[in-house]
């Protein structure tokens, strides 16, 4: 009788483990959420050193731009990651991205491989130069040098800024935001679970600008998103606009403050909805804060 029990027991331990192992498999079916991933944190983010990402290649040649490893303002790929994603990421457009590594491709990233994700320094190289015959590998790229303003003589008035600089930050987060579709809000922005609104509406309804912008990125590349745009504002704030069924708008284009430039769809989502994002220096934040009131 004990060896009865006891085999009785083991026999529900291992249904109940077969229950959780096709509870999983269920919950993974379906469009992938925009809110999966983590976004990049920015300068030096997931070094290879600290995350286990390969240094060389299959032949044991260095990664391209690992010299700049755990350096301000370079990211290290991930599995996964995309130039596109990236840029959304760190704030800034994928074409960007390509000139300052002087990629080929693209499409074609390695895991391990260091990516430059700020603008280079006036007058700096986009790409460091190759590495000089003979110097071996522990040869020292050349170091950028960073331009020092003149001092500032005492009892006189300092040099003014150039134009063109930035606002102040309040100046930049006043963009006269407008609220990119008008249908019922389905869901909240959550720091770790939803990195925008998400708004409900029907199929073919108009998605609109929220602020006056340029397009820098229109596709589906991006998994999660479905047929995605991008807009730039200014240096300071991007935002993203998914799930479209038909894009308006074409890469570099400007678009005004409430201009069409989508038709809401139900694209990598299991409804028609408008999942919205805006991204301040890439991170994203609350667009409640920055919306104005709803009736």
């Amino acid at each position: 009788m004990q060896g009865s029990g006891r085999w009785h027991r083991l026999a529900w331990m291992g249904a109940a483990a077969a229950c959780v192992v096709l509870a999983g498999c269920a919950s993974s079916r379906g469009p992938a959420p925009v809110e999966d991933r983590a976004p990049v944190s920015g300068a030096g983010a997931a070094s290879p050193a600290a995350s286990g990402l390969p240094t060389t290649d299959a032949s044991g040649k260095p990664l391209p731009g690992i010299e700049n490893l755990g350096k301000p303002g370079y990211y290290a790929v991930r599995p996964g990651d995309t130039v596109r994603r990236i840029a959304l990421d760190t704030g800034h457009s994928w074409r960007d991205i390509v000139r300052w590594n002087n990629l080929d491709n693209p499409d074609r990233i390695e895991v391990g491989q260091v990516l430059r994700v700020v603008p280079p320094v006036a007058g700096a190289p986009l790409v460091p130069p190759p590495a000089v015959a003979g110097s071996g590998a522990g040869a020292v790229p050349p170091a950028t040098t960073t331009p020092v303003p003149p001092p500032v003589v005492a009892g006189t008035t300092p040099p003014a800024k150039p134009a063109g600089n930035p606002p102040a930050a309040g100046g930049e987060d006043d963009l006269g935001w407008i609220w990119p579709a008008q249908g019922a809000l389905i869901a909240g922005f959550d720091d770790a679970k939803n990195k925008g609104l998400d708004i409900a509406g029907r199929a073919g309804d108009p998605v609109l600008a929220a602020a006056d912008g340029k397009v820098v990125y229109a596709g589906a590349g991006l998994r999660g998103y479905g047929n995605l745009i991008i807009l730039k504002h200014n240096n300071t704030f991007l935002t993203a606009y998914a799930h479209n069924q038909a894009l308006l708008v074409k890469e570099d284009q400007s678009v005004q403050k409430g201009q069409k430039i989508a038709e809401m769809g139900s694209s990598d989502a299991d409804r028609v909805k408008l999942h919205f994002e805006i991204r301040r220096q890439g991170k994203p934040v609350d667009p409640s804060r920055y919306l104005p009131a709803r009736p």
